[in-house]
């Protein structure tokens, strides 16, 4: 079975098609940004086949994802003959609240459900829901799945989940920790545990997905115990343009201060702050790091200081929430690609077993791998992560019925 995977922004739709009845191979990949604006662009990859682009207005969701569906039939430039070659549709949803712990068949019934969440993430889960609409109107009779961020994190304790507030907030509105990254958080500690040839279900692991959004995930004897970010994902680690873990009376203080309303407080700890805030230089860690050390920008050295302070904290912490660890993985685009904070996070960590490899971790991007040494008591790996995978195989054991 071919299956189509969308991951639906308010203003991209990142996409993959993969045959599973062929190991699942991939065969195309791209991505369709600035849905809703003029001069849509399409980056379509043919597996085999060189890589194309369009420049073409999208005004929504649907005309997008069309225009997608055409392209991946195209006698140039697509993989399939045919449409209705695509047996399924597969969607990342990122909030399921408690309604979702696990990937589900999508129907009216989970549609109502879904929709229902959207005051969690008002700025992802409508444009999840405008792909399965939009799929809906154009292959009214193809199923669809959904794969949530939040399923993998409904393992959580109660007391590790719950915030120090009146409880009826709870009851009435359901604030509680929630994380994310769990479809990406799930894949590599499984394939960690893999690539150990280690019992999954017998392993203390601790993921660490760094990218511009960045989280942190205790997973023990294959459960999510404990996950960085919260209600939302702001919570947590020092991200790109988000704060991570903040006095609540600092942001009272700063709101009156700089006479900020919800709106101008929202923005400020989402898209203003984090390492793009303290460097003043870039949300993206390459910027900051040839910054700091090919301008000596205090500024952009503080930053890296403060993220990878925030991220020996969380480890420490984990581990003795769970009483050890056994592996800790690095994934996202920081976490493959960035050899240098892989380093600097695992520096100091020796006393709690790891030993990290130097040698093995130099110059490695994107490539699964051991960088600790042989002797290392607790194993660090770089893991790929592969999030529409999961998608895919979560969609094919739905619909085979093994879900």
């Amino acid at each position: 079975m071919k299956i189509l995977v969308l991951n639906c922004g308010s203003s991209s739709i990142k996409y993959q098609l993969l045959d599973m009845a062929n190991n699942a191979e991939l065969l195309a990949i791209g991505i369709l940004e600035r849905v809703g604006l003029k001069d849509s662009e399409l980056t379509h990859k043919p597996t085999g086949k060189d890589k194309y682009k369009l420049v073409k207005d999208a005004p929504d969701h649907t005309v997008g994802i069309d225009l997608i569906l055409r392209i991946l039939v195209d006698p140039v430039h697509g993989v399939i003959k045919d449409i209705n070659e695509i047996g399924a549709v597969g969607h990342r949803v990122v909030h399921g609240a408690e309604k979702f712990s696990d990937s589900v068949k999508i129907s009216q019934a989970v549609i109502d459900k879904m929709e229902e969440c959207v005051p969690l993430a008002p700025l992802h889960n409508p444009a999840n829901l405008k792909g399965i609409y939009a799929i809906q109107k154009l292959m009214p009779k193809v199923q669809q799945c959904g794969v949530f961020d939040t399923a993998f994190h409904q393992t959580m304790p109660d007391y590790a989940y719950m915030y120090a507030l009146p409880y009826e907030l709870y009851e009435k509105h359901r604030v509680r920790r929630y994380g994310f990254h769990g479809t990406s958080h799930r894949f590599v500690a499984a394939k960690a545990a893999e690539f150990l040839g280690k019992n999954y279900n017998s392993l203390k692991i601790i993921t660490c997905h760094l990218g511009n959004g960045a989280s942190i995930t205790a997973v023990d004897k294959g459960k999510s115990v404990d996950t960085s970010m919260g209600l939302t994902p702001v919570e947590g680690l020092i991200m790109g343009t988000r704060t991570g873990d903040l006095d609540l009376g600092a942001m009272f203080f700063i709101m009156e201060k700089e006479k900020l309303d919800l709106n101008g407080a929202n923005n400020l700890v989402n898209k203003k702050s984090g390492m793009l805030g303290i460097s003043g230089v870039s949300s993206d860690m390459r910027d900051i790091e040839n910054a700091s050390w090919k301008e000596n920008n205090k500024r952009a050295t503080l930053a890296l200081k403060m993220y990878h302070y925030r991220m020996k904290k969380y480890i420490g912490s984990y581990a003795a929430a769970m009483g050890g660890v056994d592996v800790i993985v690095f994934t996202g685009g920081i976490g493959e690609n960035g050899p240098e904070t892989r380093e600097e996070i695992c520096s100091g960590l020796e006393f709690m077993g790891v030993e990290f490899d130097k040698n093995a971790n130099k110059g490695l991007r994107s490539k699964l791998a051991d960088i600790s040494k042989p002797s290392s008591r607790v194993r660090v790996l770089v893991v790929p992560t592969n999030e529409e995978l999961v998608i895919a195989q979560d969609t094919l054991a739905i619909i085979e019925g093994r879900m």
